[in-house]
């Protein structure tokens, strides 16, 4: 089941998408692979603290957030990973982990490594770890606007 923030905003927005239904997976690879979605168009979101405020780092599942880098490129903040019991009350209508990379909707900032901008389309969680969301790259940026960096690494 797609979040009920997610779900309302994409109708509100009339915007064109998929809902991919898949077995029960942890991993954004195994969720690629589950969702017979290349790894290279699948978003992962990585939570991290940006001067120790939630924000989302998205990237294609195959990467790791490089947090030097992120910090350069934000201008020299200080940038860390968030644990999960400092993010999990930020997304009710989400499963643990699975939170969709549309940070506008629970009031945080959301970067997005360039290489996912090179896809014609992207899937990503939904809000549960049993459905992706599929759609345009184009309309992702268009609904998301995250701000474009280049960052990650292959793990």
């Amino acid at each position: 089941m797609l979040s009920p923030r997610l779900h309302n905003f994409l109708d509100e927005h009339h915007a064109p998408y998929a809902t991919l239904t898949h077995d029960r997976t942890l991993t954004a690879q195994a969720t690629a692979h589950a969702a017979h979605v290349g790894a290279g168009h699948f978003a992962k979101t990585v939570m991290i603290k940006v001067d120790g405020k939630l924000a989302m780092m998205v990237m294609p599942a195959p990467y790791r957030v490089d947090l030097t880098r992120l910090s350069r490129a934000l201008g020299g903040p200080e940038v860390e990973l968030a644990e999960e019991t400092e993010f999990r009350d930020a997304f009710p209508d989400c499963e643990l982990g699975a939170m969709p990379p549309f940070g506008h909707l629970y009031g945080m900032q959301v970067y997005i490594d360039s290489r996912l901008a090179q896809q014609p389309d992207i899937a990503f969680n939904a809000g549960s770890h049993t459905d992706t969301v599929r759609m345009s790259y184009a309309e992702f940026e268009r609904l998301a606007e995250p701000e474009l960096l280049w960052l990650a690494h292959v793990m």
